[in-house]
Parts: C-alpha cells; sequence; structure tokens
C-alpha cells in the first residue's frame, strides 16, 4: 500500500448506477496531502460536481459511513453469491487506485479508488452493486405478486439487463444481469396471469353485484316484511359500494337491475299501505257507525231487546278491522262507554228489582207462615175460608227470586192438601181430585215455567206476557178449586 491521497471516480458512465461518474486524472501536488497530515484538501469545482454522494465525507473514515450506505452493507455471514457478499471476490484495487471487476468477458476497470484502503474502496463499488441487487429483487418481487404493470416492469427488467453489464459496481454483474434477462423473458407470461387473475376477479366481483341484485328483484317481488326488506336493501347499497373492479358497462347494467328492483319494492310497498290507509279509513267509519248507534241504545230501558242488540254490535265491532293502535283505543273508548251507560243502568234496575223480588220473597214467607199455622182439624170452614183469603194476599204479591220459587211453591201446596185431606176426611165418601183442577194446576205450573225463562233471557216484552199469563191461570185455579169446595 503506497502513502497518498485516495480519491473515487469512476471510469466509464453508467445510467443504472447510482452514482454518474467520469474517469478523472491524478490530482494536482496542491490538492495532495500526506497520510501523516490526515486531512484533504478543500476540493475543486469539478470535484465536487463529479463527487460521489454515497462516499464518505471529507475527514471520516469508511466505518463512519452515511446510514444509508449502512442499510445496504453486507449481513455477517452472507452467502457469497447474495446481495452484500465479499466484494473481493469480484473485484480488486491495485496499486494505483484503479478498481476493477471481474466478469466472464475479464477484468474491467470500473473508477478510481483515492480516498484511502483499498478494501474500503471494493465496498465502496460492492453498496453500488448492492443497490442494483435491490432493485432487480424488487422488480423480481412486483413480477411474482403480479402488483403494477408487467409492462412497465418488463421495460424497466429490459433496461437493467443492458445496463448491469457496464456498471461502476463490484458484484456478481453477470447473473444480476441475467436474473434482469430472465424477468424480461417471462414478464409476458406473469402478465398473461396478472390478466388471467384480474378477469377472475373481476368475474367474482360481477358474481357478487349479480347477487346482490338477484336478491333485490326477489324482495321485490315477493317480501312484505316491509320494514325488514327495506333495511336490507339499504344494506345491499353499501356493500355494493365496496364492490370494484368492474367495467362500466356491466357495472352500469347490473346497478340498473338493481335500482329497478328497489324502485319496484318501493312502488309497492306504497301502494300496500295507500290501501292500509284507504281500509283504516273505511273501518274508522264503520267503528264510528257502531258507536253512534250504541249511543242511541244506551238510554233504553228495554232491557231484553236493548242487551240482545248490545250484544249483536259488539260481535260486529270484532268483525272490523284495526285502525291503528292509537285511533282503535280511542274509538273502543267511546263504543265502550256507550255500552257502560246501558249496562249500568241495566245493572241499577237488575238491583232494584232483586230488591222489590226480595222483599215479595218475603212477605210470601209471612204469608205461607200465617197459613200453616192453620188448624182445619178443629175448624175446618174456618180453615178454608182463612187459607183462601190467604192465597188471594199470596197471589197478589209480585215476583220472587226464581230461586225461591219452587220452595214457597211447595210450602202453599203442602198448606193446601193438608186442608184439602182434612175436607176430605170430613166426607162420608172420598171423591176424586176433579180433572179440570188438575189440568189448572199444571197450567199454572207451565205458566210459571215460561215466566222463568223470560226473566232469564231478559226480555221485557216476553216477561209481562208470561206475568200476565201466569195471573189469569192463577185466578182460573183459584175458582176451580173454589168451585170444587163448594160440591
Amino acid at each position: 500500500m503506497r502513502h497518498g491521497t485516495l480519491r473515487c471516480v469512476s471510469s466509464t458512465e453508467n445510467a443504472a448506477g447510482p452514482a454518474q461518474l467520469q474517469p478523472e486524472p491524478e490530482p494536482a501536488e496542491s490538492q495532495a496531502v500526506t497520510a501523516e497530515a490526515g486531512t484533504a484538501a478543500a476540493p475543486t469545482p469539478g470535484d465536487a460536481a463529479l463527487a460521489d454522494p454515497t462516499a464518505a465525507a471529507p475527514g471520516t473514515t469508511p466505518q463512519e459511513a452515511t446510514p444509508q450506505e449502512s442499510a445496504v452493507a453486507p449481513a455477517p455471514g452472507a452467502a457469497p453469491e447474495a446481495a452484500g457478499s465479499d466484494p473481493a471476490r469480484w473485484g480488486r484495487v491495485d496499486e494505483d487506485g484503479t478498481v476493477y471487476v471481474r466478469t466472464a468477458a475479464g477484468e474491467r476497470a470500473v473508477g478510481s479508488w483515492q480516498a484511502g484502503d483499498p478494501a474500503a474502496g471494493l465496498a465502496h463499488y460492492a453498496r453500488r452493486y448492492d443497490d442494483l441487487a435491490t432493485e432487480v429483487s424488487l422488480l423480481e418481487a412486483r413480477l411474482r405478486a403480479h402488483t403494477g404493470n408487467p409492462s412497465e416492469i418488463k421495460a424497466k427488467a429490459q433496461a437493467l439487463a443492458e445496463s448491469i453489464p457496464s456498471a461502476t459496481a463490484v458484484g456478481d454483474l453477470d447473473g444480476l444481469a441475467a436474473r434482469a434477462r430472465a424477468m424480461v423473458g417471462t414478464a409476458d407470461s406473469a402478465a398473461a396471469e396478472s390478466r388471467a387473475e384480474k378477469a377472475a376477479a373481476r368475474a367474482a366481483q360481477i358474481a357478487r353485484k349479480e347477487a346482490l341484485a338477484a336478491e333485490a328483484e326477489q324482495i321485490a317481488a315477493e317480501s312484505t316484511s316491509w320494514k325488514a326488506a327495506g333495511d336490507r336493501l339499504k344494506a345491499i347499497v353499501e356493500e355494493w359500494k365496496t364492490i370494484r373492479g368492474i367495467d362500466r358497462k356491466t357495472d352500469e347494467a347490473l346497478w340498473s337491475r338493481f335500482a329497478a328492483a328497489r324502485d319496484a319494492f318501493g312502488r309497492r310497498r306504497g301502494a300496500h299501505f295507500a290501501a292500509l290507509d284507504a281500509q283504516r279509513g273505511e273501518a274508522r267509519a264503520a267503528k264510528q257507525e257502531l258507536i253512534a248507534e250504541a249511543q242511541r241504545l244506551s238510554t233504553s230501558t228495554d232491557w231484553g231487546a236493548t242487551s240482545a242488540a248490545m250484544r249483536s254490535l259488539m260481535d260486529r265491532w270484532k268483525a272490523v278491522p284495526r285502525t291503528g293502535r292509537d285511533g282503535d283505543d280511542d274509538l273502543w273508548k267511546q263504543f265502550r262507554a256507550a255500552q257502560d251507560v246501558f249496562f249500568s243502568a241495566r245493572a241499577e234496575q237488575d238491583r232494584a228489582r232483586n230488591a222489590e223480588q226480595l222483599a215479595n220473597q218475603h212477605r210470601k214467607e209471612e204469608l205461607l207462615t200465617e197459613a200453616e199455622k192453620l188448624d182445619p182439624t178443629t175448624d175446618l170452614r174456618g180453615a178454608q175460608n182463612a187459607l183462601r183469603r190467604i192465597q188471594e194476599r199470596y197471589d197478589a204479591v209480585g215476583h220472587v227470586p226464581r230461586g225461591a220459587m219452587r220452595q214457597l211453591e211447595d210450602r202453599m201446596q203442602a198448606v193446601e192438601q193438608r186442608v184439602r185431606g182434612a175436607a176430605d176426611t170430613s166426607r162420608a165418601r172420598v171423591a176424586p181430585e176433579n180433572p179440570m183442577v188438575t189440568s189448572m194446576r199444571q197450567a199454572v205450573a207451565k205458566a210459571e215455567e215460561q215466566l222463568g225463562k223470560a226473566e232469564a233471557a231478559g226480555d221485557a216484552v216476553r216477561i209481562e206476557r208470561a206475568r200476565a199469563d201466569l195471573t189469569t191461570r192463577r185466578e182460573w185455579l183459584a175458582e176451580a178449586e173454589r168451585s170444587t169446595s163448594r160440591r
């Protein structure tokens, strides 16, 4: 190793390398410094213009290289063929500082290193090789991943294949150029694969949108779940926006299908709710008529007929469709209020009638108690006359509760039989009961049964008619019994 000033210059122009340098003559003695001085002279303007931007700054050692240089420095233990491999395998620096690279065609000068240790010079030019290798590796990765334009990648690979053999760098330039040429050869097949992948991706995206359009058409034709279907159509729009990579013509045709289906659903939904509104309007009018009719009947005192009419109104109300929750509730309150007026009045009348019937029951029980005290064995004629007067007062008493009617009648019949039995005993010959009296008794019992049915039905007309019939038949029975007793 000779002492003196060393400066890095390139021997040939390389458009693909990180620095474009030209060979330069040895610097003037005024620019040289001795190794002992340790300080380099200021560079001339020409030196500054041609200085390598990746070279170490003046006054620094190669170990103090910039971070960019450190980033491409060879990794310890890397394979000789890998980026950052031992540069001494591919080049050398002779005694005058000329840097050579070894290729299949022989050695070629790539520059001059006048800045220090020859190993540092080799490392500098090896970093240039690493930059080229990195660029080739990136293109290879893009080609494998089918990212970017294959034609553009092919053009860049062609340019690298042409420029690498003459690059001002130290490394396996032949191998690197072969890799670049290989990319040129495979770019077309990669482009075909890329086109196939894009076509498959486009077909998949088209299939997605076709499926969404078909779903929208099915919704438009069949769905009656208006809220859920409307929400689903909105979700389809959002999903539609995320599907890309379809040519404009196909995309517009698919969107037209979807938009037509969505519009059809909107029209069908609108028609449904319009019909529903019309139906609700008709239902409201029908229920208002029922309310008016119920209000007219609410003051009636014809309890039986009006009760039946109110039940009929309730059945008709149930048959009318709802008008909506709020409106239907208000109408129901009005209808129910009218019915409540009538049924409350009927209930009050029933309470008054029940009180009257209970009082009649008590009166008849008092008369029965009085009749049961008669003793026909001591005074038959007096007992008969007293019983006849009690029966007249008994018959004059109004209706009693239906549950007590049979018990009261049984008690009265028991008194009558006791008096009649005493009369029969007093006769020398026992005469059979007059058939007419028996028939009249049966008629009275049937009239009582008809009255009970009329009261159960709440039919005022039938009740009055049954009462009149019962009164008449009791009078006939009493007259028949009196006629029989006088014989």
